[in-house]
């Protein structure tokens, strides 16, 4: 009767947590994208200023860990005046860290795209923004989707780490649950199941938006 008890609560309160985990996720990865493409254009193509804060940026959120970056963000920030819910600090960090590796990703793409296609491009009467808009990104996001599939991978065990800023996702519930029962081996071992099956999904969905996104002959 206890192992009923026990499971049921485990099972609902990683339902709750796995919802918490998502809503996470979805707004992260969709902002840690943008991040990434403007903070790699701009390493790419920008003035030597712009592109030298674009570098600091990217150094910056690569080099520390995401622990510290959401320990700043939540416990930090309130001594200069500047509040983050739980949520907002979790999300707000997961896209500036994942954006400074999205750059990385779509800069090396972007410097990847042969000369002559701005030439083209140019000889057509296309601005530099216009070029880089209408016919480099969308030639550099489909060689850099692979590395950006990747960190939105990485995003979903990055998620795991919201709790420390006292978001209660799926991590968090669980660990609230395995410290009641003290069964922490069952507990953990039921999470990694969650995350083995969300990131199993992710890679689907990212598999088929690079065999639409595909060009014959395109590399």
């Amino acid at each position: 009767m206890a192992d009923v008890t026990f499971f049921q609560e485990l099972f609902t309160g990683l339902n709750r947590g796995l919802g918490m985990s998502l809503l996470l996720i979805v707004p992260s990865a969709l902002g840690g994208v943008v991040i990434g493409i403007t903070a790699g254009a701009i390493r790419a193509f920008g003035s030597k200023t712009s592109a030298r804060i674009g570098d600091g940026y990217a150094a910056l959120f690569r080099g520390t860990p995401l622990v510290v970056q959401l320990f700043v963000l939540y416990f930090g920030l309130p001594n200069i005046g500047i509040y983050f819910s739980p949520y907002w600090a979790a999300v707000t960090g997961f896209i500036l860290c994942s954006g400074a590796y999205q750059s990385e990703y779509v800069r090396g793409a972007l410097l990847s795209i042969r000369k002559n296609q701005y030439l083209a491009a140019e000889a057509l009467g296309f601005t530099r923004i216009q070029t880089l808009v209408w016919v480099i990104i969308p030639q550099a996001m489909r060689r850099a989707l692979p590395g950006c599939g990747n960190e939105i991978v990485y995003l979903i065990k990055y998620s795991s780490l919201a709790y420390v800023v006292t978001f209660m996702e799926l991590t968090g519930e669980g660990k609230t649950i395995a410290t009641e029962y003290f069964r922490f081996t069952e507990v953990f071992l039921v999470i990694g199941c969650y995350y083995l099956v969300l990131v199993s999904l992710a890679k689907i969905i990212l598999r088929k938006a690079e065999q639409a996104l595909h060009v014959p002959g395109f590399g």
